[in-house]
């Protein structure tokens, strides 16, 4: 294999029955940098990166490498080119070892022993990268961002001379990032060239050489970083100025709607994974729940939102016992969920957006006359919500897996709003999404905040959660570090509380409790 010293894509199109994704797009990537790759949900990164890996033909265009053309039909052709590319969810065995993984994704892998022949290259890539990574541990030992490192480990063996990366900080603590933007450097310093995908444009000006910007499938600028802002990265993006910063209107706290009194919740393996854990969300309160994913606040929201069983502890609506109950018997007495998995668990997808627009609400009268659906109301219904909550469709009579992720989102947020909902439960409710739809959403909870509701918000995101928040609280292994106002100065230690490092032991919000 030879070394890429440079890469080109040249008046790239692409048609998803007869929508353009991508159309005439052209990118140029150097050895030793770093390209930056910008875009609202739906502009076409995605569908231009699974070209440049072979998951998907173009209609048009060609791809060149050192200036060579060639053909990529296959993830494996892109391999054999030098491509590699790290997706936000890892593609990783959890029940093997680490050198197990790398040894199934590894093309040159000899028919006896590969795990010898692998360790030698795993400790040369550890040492000069400083990866740190053990062979011999399961991968459902890892952290995140351990994971994250043996996903660039397993491109990195198979010669990887470009690194594809998708959204690669959604899933680290402050602390891991940090050590994953040093990996960066080094790998831009030995001539590695990375391609990343990015919301955050933060990172994209502190990380990358150059940007990318993509809107509607097809770029609308390409600019050295430290001739950009955020704002104008922004407003590249969308095609309008965005409010970085919310004013979060101080409102008294009034009457108390969820009250989880030391809950403790076993996970899929039958463990505890929730331990004991209390506190109370208020009307005109927005509680956040921050923490690295797989902390507990999953299990969590399934188990106030009906999906999950509590072994043990109580919660209450309202001052209504509601543990165990169903989820439609929860939904009625005036929870909302917006779920962490909007496709899997917030829409049926292959159903019309008119349909999607009423799930878990088709049973009420406004919706059924007896025995029947009451369509023309309903579709009055979707049509109201959509412009309401600016969601981007042709038509109400698509089905709803066409359209993009931050319209799913938005349509998810208007659904369960709609019915002015006593706690609405959000997780991770901009997980992915675009400045322009993360804007416009975290809007929404802060006028439903100010309407009298009340809001249970998990999220990664820890500028979500200090601009959102009117207390926070801090998961680790299943248990609150600490839970503190807004303003707390403590708060600048949240990174050591989301590592388990520090615990708040004394003082008012210690336990979750006032």
């Amino acid at each position: 294999m030879n070394k890429i010293e440079t890469l080109e894509m040249k008046e790239i199109s692409k048609s998803f029955q007869g929508v353009r994704a991508n159309d005439g797009i052209s990118l140029k990537i150097r050895s030793g940098e770093i390209l930056g790759l910008l875009g609202e949900n739906g502009a076409g990164k995605t569908t231009l990166m699974n070209i440049l890996y072979g998951i998907y033909q173009p209609d048009g265009g060609e791809i060149r490498i050192n200036g060579c053309r060639v053909s990529i039909d296959s993830p494996r052709d892109s391999i054999e080119q030098g491509i590699g590319m790290v997706h936000q969810h890892f593609m990783l065995v959890q029940n093997h070892t680490v050198i197990e993984n790398l040894a199934l994704g590894y093309i040159r892998s000899p028919m006896l022993f590969p795990q010898k022949k692998l360790r030698q290259r795993i400790a040369t890539f550890s040492n000069k990268f400083n990866f740190d990574v053990d062979p011999d541990k399961k991968v459902w030992q890892l952290s995140a961002g351990e994971q994250q490192r043996v996903e660039i480990v397993k491109a990195l063996v198979n010669g990887a001379g470009l690194l594809i990366l998708d959204e690669p900080t959604s899933v680290l603590t402050p602390q891991e990032t940090r050590d994953f933007f040093q990996i960066l450097e080094k790998m831009r310093r030995d001539g590695q060239m990375i391609i990343l995908i990015s919301h955050k444009l933060d990172e994209i000006k502190k990380l990358c050489d150059r940007v990318t910007v993509l809107r509607k499938g097809r770029i609308v600028g390409h600019a050295d970083t430290k001739d950009l802002d955020k704002r104008s990265m922004a407003k590249m993006m969308i095609g309008r100025d965005v409010i970085f910063s919310f004013s979060r209107e101080a409102l008294p706290r009034k009457d108390k709607v969820l009250d989880v009194s030391d809950v403790t919740i076993d996970g899929d393996k039958g463990f505890p994974v929730v331990n004991g854990i209390s506190f109370d969300v208020y009307r005109n309160e927005i509680f956040g729940i921050a923490g690295v994913s797989g902390n507990g606040q999953r299990e969590l929201v399934e188990a106030i939102t009906g999906l999950r069983t509590v072994s043990r502890g109580r919660i209450r609506i309202n001052g209504v016992d509601i543990t165990n109950r169903s989820p439609r018997k929860i939904h009625n007495t005036g929870v909302s969920h917006v779920p962490e998995e909007r496709i899997r668990f917030g829409i049926a997808p292959n159903l019309f957006l008119y349909e999607n627009a009423i799930l878990k609400q088709h049973h009420q009268k406004k919706f059924s006359s007896r025995l029947f659906l009451a369509y023309g109301r309903i579709k009055a219904h979707t049509r109201k919500l959509i412009e309401e909550f600016q969601v981007a469709t042709p038509s109400i009579n698509i089905q709803t897996k066409n359209l993009s992720g931050g319209n799913i989102q938005k349509l998810i947020l208007g659904r369960e709003i709609a019915g002015n909902p006593d706690l609405l439960v959000a997780s991770h409710p901009t997980y992915g999404l675009d400045v322009g739809a993360t804007e416009y959403l975290r809007n929404q909870l802060l006028k439903r905040r100010a309407e009298g509701g009340a809001i249970l918000l998990v999220s990664e995101d820890l500028d979500e959660i200090f601009e959102l928040c009117d207390r926070i609280a801090v998961i680790f292994q299943g248990r609150f570090m600490g839970v503190l106002e807004s303003d707390d100065p403590r708060l600048s230690d949240i990174g050591l509380m989301m590592a388990g490092t520090t615990h708040l032991t004394t003082g008012e919000g210690a336990d979750g409790s006032f």
